[in-house]
């Protein structure tokens, strides 16, 4: 009688395994948009240009990761080919730059990005590439992620406190 007890053990214990996975609780689903893919390379570094009017988060190669005003010259500079080839722009000018100072502010809380170009000029896409493109690049500093909003101070004024609509 003893040889008939482990077999039924085994036997109910493999039919309670067998079980498990049909009760786990997960139902299924029909497909889940998780928004677009990133474009470019997977690494790097990220500037915010436009795409079919919205904002779109472009990957850059780069062996490091450069400084937040770094990260502003390649904004300024436009679309790569490449870029350009998949129908992205900028209303980022060309003379906006250089960038005088990526400070933390506690008044509003948030950071200043002291420009030498006008701010008060800018369009509203323009302002909010900047805004995302400096937030991410603080962030990926590792100076801190919690600098939102964004005011853009330039010789003629001031534009913000933003925050990035993308996020």
């Amino acid at each position: 009688m003893t040889g008939r007890r482990p077999t039924r053990a085994l036997l109910a214990g493999g039919a309670l395994l067998a079980l498990l996975p049909a009760s786990c609780g997960v139902r299924p689903s029909g497909v889940i948009d998780g928004g677009p893919a990133p474009v470019g390379q997977s690494t790097g570094v990220g500037i915010y240009l436009v795409r079919h009017g919205e904002l779109e988060l472009t990957m850059r190669q780069s062996t490091a990761r450069p400084a937040p005003a770094e990260t502003l010259k390649l904004l300024v500079a436009g679309p790569d080919e490449a870029e350009r080839d998949q129908g992205f722009t900028s209303e980022v000018p060309a003379d906006l730059l250089p960038v005088t100072a990526v400070t933390p502010t506690t008044d509003p809380p948030g950071l200043a990005l002291t420009m030498s170009g006008a701010v008060t000029t800018l369009s509203a896409t323009a302002v909010d590439q900047i805004v995302c493109t400096v937030t991410d690049a603080v962030a990926a500093s590792g100076q801190g992620a919690a600098y939102s909003p964004v005011t853009l101070i330039g010789p003629d004024g001031t534009r913000g406190p933003r925050p990035c609509p993308v996020k």
